[in-house]
């Protein structure tokens, strides 16, 4: 047996210790639960049985009208379940395709009967079993049955994008035993969320999907259960969604006050300048700002002046997730984490924020920054060291104890502590200062950053010339579009900037972000190629926890490991949401504590106002 198997396996038995030994002082425990509505992931659910609407649904809301939504990019597939499939156009999660069950934001992770009307399943959830609503119906009429659950499971296991085939392969059988009732038995012990994920899955309907073109990029319209349906399409430009009249699900709880424009129209640009001026110009409704400087300069036109347009700042509740520079650990340059701490340590975030970004984000500290699951500016607790101490020296004794963080420099563009400090860790690598260039034996310290857009082009330059200083050659590369995203589903690169949303309830998506087995599956999203088994048993513990407080350990122990690994050069965040829209347009007074304030990306919570 190898170190690391011997390790991974203590490790298990620790977390079962800590967390699954529990199970045994629950008096309440009982070999099956009855049929719930709704299930927490930790403890219950928040709204009782029979709530008449989510808490930042308007069930007031007016119905009707249309509303004009801009994106970035363009589109050849109208099928979201394949990476094989192309570009999907937006849109259309959540309004032509529905779920088993629906998450409320207003929780870290709670989920409410969809087109599942119940769920089922055992104290350690080994088992669930989900009850279909009778009145669930595809827009076509046609009945959603137990069928059409199992074949949309089979399909996705083996077809589905990397992290669903990942998820399904855990679950030993699945049962239907009659059209209205699903049964999963759950093979992978310990993994408590499992219940949850398979309530997320999609409901695909049978007697409609062509599996001869489900790997292809096709516009075929599809057919869904949801509150819209495709009516238009212009490939790569546009996409029209017009609400089902018909639809089955208008009047259940989780649907109330929600989905209230009778069309959206969605409207795809090619580039950052031309989505703006298509807003400032009348033709879209709604715009979300992600350039601090555009917010600060460019948000004064004539719609604003007077008031036909109009722009807030709203707060976004949550982790704050990660965004950086990516090293590919496939690359042997990258081994060594006294060389990444060093390449990290020359991004000099003050300077940039201050002249490129309008002072306007913040230097993001932990993989679940602004949230209690940061580990940030906290020492570690008895129980983090306790699922900590079968890998002693993974994690930082600064980052243990809570002291560490991110470098600050003095914003002057020519700082000089950061540099001395980077050259000290990399001669301790092996590097020696020769030329101007670093150098390992006849090896230079080089390597290429690959980029999207001129957005990152420009942070990635300025990145690479403060690199220059110390003797590090980074060039920047610009790729198209198709070749970006090829290459990063092979790991074809150097150095990228990659982005992780995070949740308040980080789960199974951890394993294709951070676990070792995903670092050899094509297109995961474990860019930087981590292999580490403190990591992966971490991400077991975070899954096994029983409660709130054991989760919330887990998950700062985990933030520890990663951040003591320097995977990547994190970059900053925004805490707020900068948002512009019509003025015709009206929004619930109530936010989601999670998420997005304006709940999707397609405004499901906002409605337009009488004329």
């Amino acid at each position: 047996m190898t170190e690391i198997s011997t390790r991974i396996i203590a490790a298990a038995s620790l977390v079962c210790a800590i967390f699954c030994g529990l199970a045994a002082l629950t008096s309440k425990a009982r070999a099956d639960s009855a049929p719930q509505p709704g299930i927490a992931m930790h403890g219950e659910p928040a709204l009782p049985d029979g709530f008449d609407h989510l808490p930042y649904a308007d069930p007031g809301a007016l119905k009707g009208g249309r509303v004009s939504i801009g994106f970035l990019g363009a589109f050849d597939s109208l099928n979201p379940f394949n990476l094989k499939a192309g570009s999907t156009a937006q849109g259309l999660n959540g309004n032509v395709f529905e779920t088993l069950m629906t998450r409320s934001l207003d929780e870290p992770f709670t989920l409410y009967g969809l087109i599942a009307k119940t769920i089922e399943t055992d104290p350690e959830r080994t088992h669930v079993t989900f009850r279909l609503d009778p009145r669930a119906h595809f827009s076509d009429g046609t009945p959603i049955t137990s069928d059409d659950v199992r074949f949309t499971f089979e399909l996705l296991k083996t077809k589905g994008r990397p992290q669903q085939r990942a998820a399904y392969s855990l679950i030993k059988s699945i049962e239907t035993p009659d059209p209205w009732t699903v049964r999963y038995e759950i093979a992978a012990a310990g993994d408590r969320e499992m219940p949850l994920t398979l309530a997320l899955m999609p409901v695909l309907p049978r007697h409609a999907v062509d599996l001869a073109k489900f790997d292809d990029a096709n516009l075929d319209v599809p057919i869904g259960s949801g509150p819209y349906k495709i009516a238009e399409v212009r490939p790569g430009e546009r996409l029209i969604l017009k609400r089902d009249p018909n639809y089955w699900g208008k009047d259940l709880p989780v649907r109330r006050g929600l989905f209230n424009f009778d069309e959206i129209d969605i409207e795809y640009f090619r580039d950052a300048n031309s989505l703006f001026e298509a807003f400032a110009a009348g033709l879209l409704d709604f715009r979300e700002e992600t350039s601090p400087v555009r917010w600060t300069t460019a948000y004064d036109f004539p719609a604003l002046r007077d008031h036909r347009d109009v722009k807030e700042t709203l707060p976004v509740g949550g982790p704050k997730g990660m965004e950086g520079f990516v090293f590919n650990l496939r690359r042997p340059l990258f081994d060594d984490v006294r060389v990444r701490e060093a390449l990290g340590l020359m991004f000099d975030f003050e300077w940039i924020n201050a002249n490129l970004y309008s002072g306007l984000y913040k230097r993001t500290q932990s993989f679940f920054d602004e949230s209690e699951l940061a580990s940030t500016g906290r020492p570690a607790s008895a129980e983090e060291r306790a699922l900590l101490a079968p890998f002693p020296g993974v994690v930082r004794d600064d980052i243990l104890e809570g002291r560490w963080r991110q470098p600050v420099t003095d914003g002057s563009g020519n700082d000089r502590t950061m540099p001395k400090r980077a050259l000290a860790l990399l001669e301790a690598a092996g590097y020696v200062l020769k030329d101007g260039r670093l150098m390992k034996g006849n090896e230079p310290l080089a390597f290429e950053i690959m980029v999207k857009d001129r957005s990152q082009e420009r942070l990635a330059l300025n990145y690479s010339d403060s690199l220059a200083r110390i003797g590090v050659a980074a060039k920047v590369r610009l790729v198209d579009e198709v070749q970006y995203q090829r290459r990063r589903q092979k790991f074809d690169f150097d150095m990228m900037i990659g982005s992780w949303i995070a949740s308040a309830s980080p789960g199974n998506e951890q394993r294709s972000r951070w676990g070792s087995k995903s670092a050899g599956q094509e297109a995961s999203f474990n860019l930087a190629g981590v292999k580490s088994p403190a990591v992966d048993a971490l991400i077991t513990a975070l899954l096994a926890a029983r409660t709130h407080e054991e989760f919330v350990t887990a998950v700062r122990a985990y933030d520890r490991v990663l951040l003591s690994g320097f995977y990547i050069v994190p970059l900053f965040h925004a805490s707020d949401e900068w948002i512009a829209a019509s003025a015709a347009l009206e929004r619930p007074r109530s936010l989601p504590h999670y998420g997005s304030p304006t709940g999707s990306s397609t405004l499901d919570t906002w409605w337009r106002k009488q004329p």
